[in-house]
This record gives C-alpha cells, structure tokens and sequence, in this order.
C-alpha cells in the first residue's frame, strides 16, 4: 500500500478505513468475475484436451473405414536369395525364386600411368564413348590429365557411366569405367576419333581402336575387369533371364530385388499386421477419450473431485453417443469380431478371435467394417453402410470443421471475452469511486484539521484568561 497523507489532519479517514472498504468492495463485485473467469479459463483448456482426443479417434475411426486397408500386401520371404515388395491389390499367391546368377555391372579399366596428373595427349583431339549405343563426345588436349579425364566423363556421360581414377599400386594409377546399369548389354568402348586430333600419348589409350579393347594386353591395353552379365533365375521352375537384379515386371504389383544365389519361398498375403496395428489403435483413442471425459463430467459434492463439465450437456451427450456407438451400430455386433467392453465402458480387442475372422471369414470383415455386401449364417446377403462409416459419421457431428466442439469452444470464447470486459468495468467503477472517496475524505481532513486548530486557539486564550485573573 502506499504511503498517503490522507487523515493526518483528522486521524479519523485515513487511507486503510478507504482500503478496507475497497476490500470489500472487490470481494463483493470483482472476485466473483475473477473466479468466473478462471473457470472458464479451466473450460477452455479441458476442451483443448478433448477436442485433441476426438481428433486422434476420427483419424483412427478414418483409417479403418478405407476400404483400401485390406487392400494392403505383406511380403514373407524365407530364405536370403531375394527381397520383395507387394504393392496394394497384389494377387495373393505363393510361389518359389532360385537364383542362380547375379545381373552385374561392365567394368573396364585403362593401362597404367605414372600419376593421376599425367596427360594423357600430345595434343587436341576427341575420345568417343558408347555404351548401350548410346555416343559421348569427350574432347581433350595437350593438357589433359588423367584426373580430368575421368571427371569429363562423369560431367557428361554419367547417366550410363561412373568413371574413377584408382591408384593400384606405387606409380601405378589407371582409369575404371563402370554401367551404371548391369546386364549383357552394358558394353562400354572408349575409341580416339579418326580425323579428330589422334594425339593420345600411347597404346594405355591407344587411337584407332577401342581404348579399352578386350584382350589387347601385347600393345599395353588392359583387358575387361567385368563383363556385364544377365540375372538368371528360376520362378517356379520357370527359367528368367533380366537385365537387373531390380524386377518390376515379373509379377503385377510386386518388386523382386535379387540378393544373392540361392533359393527363397515367398507368401504374398493380405496384411493381416497392418489391420490389427489400426484396430489397436481405434481401441487405443477411444478409451484415451472416454476416460478424459469420464473424468471430466464426473458429479460429485466434492469441488475437488467434480468435473469441469459436470453441468455441460454438450459434453454429456458427446460421452453418451461414445458409449452408445459400440453396441448400437446398424452394421452388425462389434462383438462377433473380437470386441468387447468392461463395466466402464471401456473398450478391448480379442486379437485372436480377430485374427480368426480375418482368416476364415474376411470378405465379412471387410463389409462390416468398409461398408459391402455381407453374408448372413442362413446364406442370405445384406447391404451394410459399415461400422466405422457410421462411427465417424457420429463422431463428426462434434469434430468437423464449426460442428458441435467449435461451437463450444466459441461459445467459451465469448464468455471469457464478456467476463473480462465486466472484470475491467467493475475495477474502473471501483477506481473512480474511490478515487472521489479519497477526495472527499482530504477536504473532510481538512476542514476537520481546520477546526481542531481554532478549537486549539480557543483553548489556549482561555488558558491565557484564566493565568491573568
């Protein structure tokens, strides 16, 4: 409180008598706004948190109502030889891979040089590389090194060529040239043109043939390191032959990368994993959210233990259709594929049982869920809209985009909005109040001052009076 004179005079209305009326003041008229304000602070936060959860559960709810989802292959390998990927839809199917060769790169390499920064010219001239058939020219001149020669390869032919300079031994560096693609068809020919210069320094990248010609070791050329080879393998017995050890075209949907020789079976089937890890999901959300708003609308006499929105009917009734939705859809009994739930309302998942229906009676799983054609236990078909279509159909009446939720949370938005305008009334009422009370009590103090001085004087000459008679 700060210091003030008001009183000195009178001693009577200081500034604690305006204090303590002021606290009562703000007790009556501004704590009440107060509290109502941290309440519905409390609210808005309590809704953030259930607004989060039925956000997770619509996605949830979302990803086991795609028909799609049991679209979804896996791919079980046994056996090292191959790796493969199903894409969706895939024919599920087993079959058998033996592969006995590798699909390789063309690799070759030049003579040797003294260092990576030898020349190779004497002067300009220009190389020609093929490789699938495909031409590059690669000029040089009398300042060329072996360095910069690999690096004009790469710059222009390294969509088909990877070239590198390698030093072998001491004083012994030579150029390798390798396909970047594998396969038979992957020759590389590295030729000085005719008519083009023809200043190459020596036979290590002799003019007129093919720099790095196979078996040319008498004139100082080194033979092929690598020749490119096809992959051969067997499908079911059936004997392949590919370019790549990369396959796309084998089986419709499926990519088969060979790995090593050797042999691998191989399952194709519906992802049974995938299903189970969104349906433990679902049940994982919904119970994370009918806990929150379990707790959240709990009644009770005791402030401590009731819920922020025990008196909510938005939030009450979005708790009821939770509960209700389970064991009320027009798809059929959760019930029959595994499902089930405690006393709490809380929701469990047999994964055996559902495994089992996965197995045995899938296309039923599918309708129930996705929506399809069911089929009843007398044989007879029904048309079911799905369970989790109608979930999130629900759901969405309180989660979509200024449904039931945004409404709330407006709703909330303006109340604290109203409250803080009050709050902000009611404390400027109170200030110009007692900012007039002050002013009254410093006149009132200084007329009291004025006549406790006269009555003062008053006093003294009657003093005086009376010690002169």
């Amino acid at each position: 409180m700060a210091v003030s004179s008001v009183g000195a005079g009178s001693g009577i209305l200081t500034q604690d008598v305006i204090d303590q009326l002021r606290e009562a003041d703000e007790s009556q008229f501004v704590r009440p706004v107060e509290l109502a304000l941290a309440n519905e602070g409390d609210r808005k936060t309590a809704l953030a948190t259930i607004d989060a959860s039925m956000t997770n559960l619509i996605d949830s709810i979302d990803a086991l109502k795609d028909p799609t989802l049991f679209t979804q292959r896996s791919a079980t390998v046994t056996g090292t030889a191959v790796e493969v990927t199903a894409a969706i839809n895939s024919d599920t199917q087993d079959f058998s891979l033996e592969v006995t060769k590798l699909a390789t790169k063309q690799i070759e390499q030049s003579g040797s040089f003294a260092s990576n920064t030898e020349t190779v010219a004497n002067g300009a001239g220009e190389m020609n590389l093929n490789i699938e058939g495909t031409d590059y020219a690669i000029a040089y001149d009398a300042t060329t090194t072996l360095d910069d020669l690999k690096n004009m390869i790469n710059d222009i032919a390294g969509e088909k060529v990877d070239a590198t300079v390698v030093q072998v031994a001491t004083g012994d560096y030579r150029l390798f040239l390798s396909s970047v693609e594998t396969g038979t068809n992957q020759d590389i020919t590295l030729t000085d043109k005719v008519g083009s210069g023809e200043q190459l320094k020596d036979t290590r990248l002799t003019s007129d043939v093919d720099v790095l010609a196979l078996g040319m070791e008498d004139d100082g050329i080194t033979p092929i390191t690598s020749a490119g080879k096809d992959a051969e393998f067997t499908f079911n017995g059936q004997a392949i032959t590919r370019t790549s050890n990369t396959i796309d075209d084998l089986i419709t949907g499926l990519s088969v990368t060979l790995k090593e020789v050797g042999t691998s079976a191989v399952a194709i089937k519906q992802d049974d994993e995938q299903i189970l890890e969104k349906i433990e999901s679902f049940v994982s959300k919904y119970n994370e959210t009918l806990t929150e708003l379990n707790s959240m609308t709990k009644s009770s006499l005791d402030s401590e233990e009731r819920g922020i929105f025990s008196a909510d009917s938005t939030i009450k009734s979005m708790q009821t259709m939770l509960t209700g939705m389970i064991s009320s859809t027009g798809s059929g009994s959760m019930f029959n594929f595994g499902f089930d739930t405690d006393k709490e309302g809380r929701l469990s998942i047999d994964k055996t049982i559902f495994s089992e229906q996965l197995e045995s009676n899938n296309d039923n799983v599918k309708a129930f869920f996705t929506g399809g054609t069911y089929t009843n236990e007398d044989g007879s078909t029904s048309d079911l809209e799905g369970a989790f279509n109608e979930y999130a159909g629900k759901v969405e009446t309180y989660t979509k985009y200024d449904a039931v939720l945004d409404q709330l949370k407006k709703s909330i938005t303006e109340k604290v909005s109203s409250l803080e305008d009050d709050q902000a009334t009611v404390i400027e009422r109170l200030d110009s109040k007692y900012e007039i009370m002050k002013q009254r009590f410093i006149a009132f103090d200084i007329i009291m001052s004025s006549i406790n001085s006269a009555s003062s004087m008053f006093s003294d000459m009657v003093s005086a009076q009376s010690s002169d008679s």
